[in-house]
């Protein structure tokens, strides 16, 4: 009888649930700081827009800002 085959080596669920928590704690501080997510971005525009043009990283940045705070001046309230 042959042995089963080795199973590839896993990270030990200490590890796995780190990983999760520092990205549940990276992404939570995004939300909450209104910090635009770069990467999700540029997976979504590759995904569903392949036709356009993948902006760099700080045009990126300033068209979130500018939709964002569109109008240049701040809040009145």
């Amino acid at each position: 009888m042959k042995p089963a085959p080795a199973l590839p080596d896993a990270a030990p669920p200490e590890r796995d649930l780190r990983a999760l928590w520092r990205r549940a704690v990276s992404v939570g501080r995004r939300i909450f700081f209104s910090i635009p997510d770069y990467d999700a971005y540029v997976a979504h525009l590759r995904a569903h827009h392949p036709e356009r043009a993948v902006p760099s990283y700080e045009q990126f940045f300033s068209e979130r800002q500018a939709a964002r705070y569109k109008g240049g001046g701040g809040r009145c309230c």
